[in-house]
């Protein structure tokens, strides 16, 4: 397994187009062992695919247990699409492994249902699920389409954070 480099925002890697994944083979699944150590490396819940610089359709989550262990909710969603978003918008403090040091709030929906398959290939579904998982899945999808959490903020909120992150070193002069 490899720790691999996160792309930090507001980098063109982070908007590229991802490709759906049709090969399901050990490749694949040594992918998806350097994305959980990448993650737990940097003390994150969840990982796409463009935030290490592989443009393919592909996440993964692992949802703390009540003590903050990590390893017993381990998921992998391989073309993960969300089917239903339902409930209310609600807020939620999101945090960002390619927005490092940087939280806010955004609305995400309460409950998403949401297909994909399994790391042989085979469709699984979460259905109606909410809480952490459904905001977590709804943050990782959206990285899938070029998306970033911090896109959901205000433009003056967004030109604040990418100034202070040139101040610091960490983004590129657009």
């Amino acid at each position: 397994m490899t720790i691999r480099t996160v792309i930090v925002y507001p980098d063109e890697i982070l908007r590229k187009p991802n490709k759906t994944i049709t090969v399901f083979d050990d490749k694949l699944k040594e992918l998806a062992d350097d994305m959980f150590e990448t993650m737990y490396e940097n003390e994150g819940i969840g990982l796409a695919g463009p935030q290490i610089a592989e443009n393919k359709k592909i996440v993964v989550i692992d949802i703390p247990d009540d003590d903050g262990s990590q390893g017993n909710n381990k998921v992998v969603l391989i073309n993960p699409e969300i089917v239903s978003k339902d409930g209310e918008l609600i807020e939620s403090e999101e945090g960002c492994l390619s927005v490092p040091g940087y939280k806010d709030k955004v609305q995400r929906y309460e409950r998403v249902s949401v297909k994909y398959q399994d790391l042989d290939g085979k469709e699984q579904h979460f259905d109606n699920v909410d809480g952490l998982l459904a905001i977590c899945l709804q943050h990782e999808i959206d990285h899938l389409h070029g998306k970033v959490f911090v896109d959901m903020l205000s433009r003056l909120k967004r030109e604040r954070l990418i100034n202070k992150l040139k101040k610091h070193g960490t983004a590129s002069e657009d």
